[in-house]
């Protein structure tokens, strides 16, 4: 039997990682996924943790590792998008408890500001959240979403409405003041990677990466593939920094890059074991 107060877990991983032109649930901010890091975290802190999944992620090789709830897309025949979509996924699957919901891409985020937030938790409220540092508004996305608030959250998403921080705003959710103003911070693009990189831990800024060469790039290089330790944070800085290695003649803009056999963005983070392709354009017509 589930005890009354029981708060289960919810790690927020559907995204679709956009501005990051990576998947954001792996990159590694301390030693591991930052999927694996956040569930780790909840599970100390509730009873029990799953990890919010699209349907198309269900397999992931990250995910598959971990118990999962598939998003709920439809309510009332309305299409469901974004956080709501796991948010009431999960309340559908359990709604005898309380769901401690909490993103992935929160690497400032550490044990003792989600004890806080069970500490300080209301069951009378809808949902208990932190108030921004940045804007005092309320945080859903690090957030006790209570029992009670489960069907007005079904009525909100069949309205057409999807946005959990408005819903939190208009019923009067129990705010609380962070206990650490950086805690809530998340990491959207390359750029907020990098900077988290460096305030986390500085001397982690070098990572190796295979990198592998074909036409004319594989005879300037004389070699098909090389391993090499770069300060590099993206292909398009590992590639100007090859240009000093070797006598390429192609400028980047004429090449296309791929990142662990996915064809990728010239500005995406690179990290730790990654294998990177140039690929030249096609010779003849």
């Amino acid at each position: 039997m589930t005890p009354p107060d029981a708060i289960y877990g919810l790690v927020l991983a559907g995204g679709r990682s956009t501005r990051m032109h990576r998947d954001k649930a792996a990159l590694a901010y301390h030693g591991r996924s930052q999927l694996a890091e956040t569930f780790a975290r909840l599970s100390v802190v509730t009873q029990h943790a799953f990890v919010s999944v699209r349907a198309d992620q269900t397999a992931d090789p990250l995910r598959s590792a971990f118990p999962q709830i598939v998003d709920r897309t439809l309510v009332d025949g309305t299409a469901v998008e974004g956080p709501l979509a796991g948010i009431l996924a999960a309340q559908a699957m359990h709604p005898e408890v309380a769901w401690l919901v909490v993103a992935c891409d929160l690497p400032f985020l550490d044990e003792a500001v989600l004890r806080e937030l069970v500490a300080q938790r209301d069951p009378r409220s809808f949902a208990t959240a932190f108030r921004s540092a940045h804007d005092g508004l309320p945080e859903p996305l690090c957030a006790i979403w209570e029992p009670r608030s489960a069907a007005p959250l079904a009525a909100y998403a069949a309205a057409h409405r999807n946005c959990p921080r408005k819903f939190l705003i208009e019923s009067g959710a129990t705010l609380l003041d962070l206990p650490n103003a950086r805690a809530l911070d998340n990491v959207n693009s390359a750029a907020d990677y990098w900077q988290t990189m460096s305030t986390l831990d500085p001397n982690s800024l070098n990572c190796t990466v295979h990198v592998q060469y074909f036409a004319l790039l594989r005879e300037q290089a004389g070699t098909t593939r090389e391993t090499l330790t770069t300060p590099a944070r993206n292909p398009r800085e590992l590639y100007d920094a090859l240009r000093l290695r070797h006598p390429f003649t192609l400028d980047a803009e004429l090449l296309r890059v791929a990142v662990n056999g996915e064809f990728g963005d010239w500005q995406q983070p690179l990290a730790e074991g990654d294998t990177v392709v140039f690929i030249p354009p096609v010779a003849g017509g």
